[in-house]
């Protein structure tokens, strides 16, 4: 299944961008957004858990960034508020099929990934 990540750009600090993608002929029980940085490992930012809308996030993202999705289930959003530039990183988004028990993520959990998008923030 092909994920369509979209929506990255050049921002400013304390600006907001709003990330999609898209999850064609959903299957997936699980999606979720990563993101990676020149020169750091990728890194768990958000999912949510499909079937029941529960929503995880990272520390660092917590109270700035907001994933949802839409009412048919087919898209799902990252909301970025109060951006920084720490928050520059190529942003991927991720699905998994099966429900997974516990709130902590990582790569090895998801199957499915996307292309990325690039996010720039400016101090």
């Amino acid at each position: 299944v092909q994920l369509q990540a979209s929506g990255g750009g050049l921002v400013q600090a304390g600006d907001s961008l709003r990330l999609s993608c898209a999850a064609p002929g959903r299957t997936f029980s699980v999606m979720g957004w990563f993101r990676q940085a020149p020169g750091k490992d990728r890194e768990f930012v958000s999912a949510i858990d499909w079937s029941v809308g529960t929503t995880y996030y990272a520390d660092s993202v917590k109270g700035r960034f907001t994933i949802s999705r839409n009412n048919a289930k087919t898209t799902v959003y990252l909301q970025m508020n109060s951006l920084k530039p720490e928050d520059t990183a190529v942003y991927y988004c991720a699905g998994r099929f099966y429900r997974k028990v516990g709130s902590s993520w990582s790569e090895g959990d998801f199957g499915s990934w996307g292309q990325g998008t690039q996010v720039t923030v400016s101090s």
